[in-house]
């Protein structure tokens, strides 16, 4: 069981739950969420986490202004960010790189599709 804390961003309730559960049931059961980049922020500041799960597609904020404003901060920068996109373009996947974040995943996802994923950058990142 991993201590790591989760913090997962997505407008869509139900997919933050979705997300979750997977989560959970890969051994990750601290886990807490945020409905846009703009709340993402305010608890990523306040509180510790380890890891970051968001959406590109958002409201007020969406995944890449948040991973901008993560990777800008000194406190924030070295957490790792996996993007969650519903369409897999080249151009997002080239920009979510260049931009620092960790991984990227494409909607709709496996268990073990993520699972991989996210233990793959937990290795690389000696979490």
């Amino acid at each position: 069981m991993s201590d790591l804390r989760f913090l997962i961003v997505d407008d869509f309730s139900t997919m933050r739950r979705i997300v979750r559960n997977l989560l959970k049931e890969s051994g990750f059961s601290d886990a807490d969420e945020a409905e846009d980049g703009v709340a993402a922020l305010h608890k990523l500041r306040s509180s510790k986490f380890d890891f970051v799960v968001t959406d590109i597609n958002m409201p007020n904020m969406n995944g890449f202004q948040l991973l901008a404003e993560v990777k800008a901060d000194e406190k924030l920068k070295h957490l790792p960010v996996l993007m969650v996109t519903a369409e897999a373009r080249k151009e997002d996947i080239v920009a979510a790189a260049q931009a620092g974040a960790a991984g990227y995943i494409v909607k709709p996802f496996t268990k073990a599709t993520l699972e991989e994923k996210v233990n793959l950058i937990i290795k690389k990142q000696g979490l």
